[in-house]
């Protein structure tokens, strides 16, 4: 007989025991639901609404029941729905008549709510961590390329020379953004539903403060109704993800830009990289390709969740099932990725003198023609027209702005003179973008002193 089968002279239809049935997803938070159990237990002890002797026995029991499940030894049945009958059935067999009375004062709403808080805290702190690992390679990779001059793009077209260490850097402060939008993420769903009940509370004279307490929440939901029928965490720990999935994707596209033969200013390493099984030359960006792939995935999860979640009433409603495999599969999805990510990152092969070679093409240095010309005392908007006018030129003649000769550039303008050419020369441009976020490399040797901090902080805060 179910745990809820007082009302009931039927048994469940099997279909409808099957798709009423949450075991298969939820078993997952075996741990969380135990630890839940256990705190319960003892406020319900101290507060003198179970004996001593019962919390012992509870706590003793789950703690069995942990160790067989960690063992391999104990198996769920859909039979008991969900991991919390689960577990209940499991204990009262064990125990008998006192593990009947854990369940005073609270319901499976405000314990799968609790769970499932539990169980996210934990997550986001291992993809925090592997998030920081990612960072790591891209601090790395920046210490050996602050000097690497590659072209930067606007609109995919060649706009401005950068090095490759600001370039990756960009990288870590979105990476910087995704792991305290984690944190804050956590620091708001850390508040305890238990004590809850089914929505209204209890009459029990329970201390909610205390299994707040005992499970690390800062406090205890304000709110009963609030507390058991809220998944915003869920849907933020989605949105979150969905944000840094986005962010992986768009270093991803450019990987796979890099290591094509028109850029090649990478190659990857043969260990995160596929080939052909007919075309014995591949050498194919798969690692990449499949993030970015995958990135689609945990939007739908994100899409999935908000909409299951649009048109519920106060309080639960069994429609918030839904909310669980979404979030595990964004999760497991994300903790797929970015580990192979981080040693892609950490393993390819920079390509500089390519990189160099590229930046030398597409006038990269006329906006620092414009300025030279502004410094010289010309308007920077006629300095603007004058350069155009040097590119159309140079485009006629299929020459580059540092090939023309004092000569040519005097016919366009008479102010330019011999220092001309270091003002146009690649390893200035870059070398003298020293403004705050800057490609200079004392500029780059902040942004990496930064990150390395943020990283350090990040890990043992």
């Amino acid at each position: 007989m179910k745990l809820w089968g007082g009302r009931f002279r039927k048994e469940t239809d099997t279909l409808v025991n099957d798709f009423n049935s949450s075991i298969q997803f939820d078993c997952r938070m075996y741990r969380e639901d135990i630890e839940g159990s256990i705190a319960h237990a003892t406020m319900l002890a101290d507060c003198g609404i179970i004996s001593m002797e019962d919390k012992e026995q509870i706590i003793q029991g789950l703690k069995d029941i942990l160790a067989g499940i960690e063992a391999g030894k104990i198996e769920f049945t859909a039979d008991n729905e969900d991991i919390h009958m689960n577990v209940e059935s499991l204990l009262t067999e064990r125990i008998g008549a006192a593990g009947k009375r854990l369940h005073t004062a609270r319901s499976r709403n405000d314990q799968v709510a609790v769970d499932l808080r539990l169980f996210l805290r934990r997550e986001i702190d291992e993809i925090v961590r592997q998030i920081l690992d990612l960072q790591q390679a891209v601090l790395d990779q920046a210490r050996q390329h602050q000097e690497t001059v590659m072209p930067g793009y606007t609109h995919l077209q060649r706009a401005q020379p950068v090095s490759f260490a600001q370039h990756l850097l960009a990288y870590g402060e979105q990476l910087k953004r995704d792991v305290t939008r984690l944190l804050d993420c956590k620091a708001r769903m850390n508040v305890c539903p238990l004590g809850s009940g089914a929505l209204a509370g209890t009459t029990y004279p329970i201390d909610r403060w205390q299994t707040a307490k005992l499970l690390g929440f800062d406090a205890p939901c304000s709110n009963s109704l609030d507390g058991v029928s809220d998944r915003d965490y869920a849907v933020e720990l989605l949105s979150n993800l969905s944000i840094l999935m986005m962010h992986l994707s768009r270093f991803a596209e450019e990987v796979i830009l890099w290591c094509s033969w028109e850029f090649k200013f990478i190659e990857l390493d043969d260990a995160y990289s596929t080939g052909s099984s007919i075309m014995p030359q591949k050498k194919n960006p798969d690692v990449a390709e499949l993030v970015r792939g995958k990135t689609g995935r945990v939007y739908g999860h994100l899409m999935g969740l908000l909409t299951t979640m649009k048109g519920i009433p106060l309080a639960y409603n069994k429609d918030m099932q839904e909310d669980k495999e979404p979030v595990f599969d964004a999760i497991d999805t994300v903790k797929m990725c970015l580990p192979v990510f981080s040693g892609m990152i950490a393993t390819m092969r920079v390509l500089p003198q390519n990189m160099r070679r590229a930046a030398g093409g597409g006038f990269i240095n006329a906006t620092d023609c414009a300025d030279y010309l502004t410094k010289k005392g010309l308007p920077f908007r006629d300095a603007y027209t004058t350069v155009g006018n040097l590119v159309y030129y140079c485009t006629e003649k299929e020459k580059l702005l540092e090939a023309l000769t004092l000569e040519e550039l005097r016919s366009i303008s008479p102010l330019f003179e011999e220092d001309v050419y270091e003002a146009l020369s690649l390893e200035t441009c870059m070398g003298q973008r020293k403004s705050y976020g800057g490609p200079a490399e004392e500029e780059t040797t902040r942004q990496i002193n930064e990150l390395k901090f943020f990283i350090e902080e990040a890990r043992h805060g």
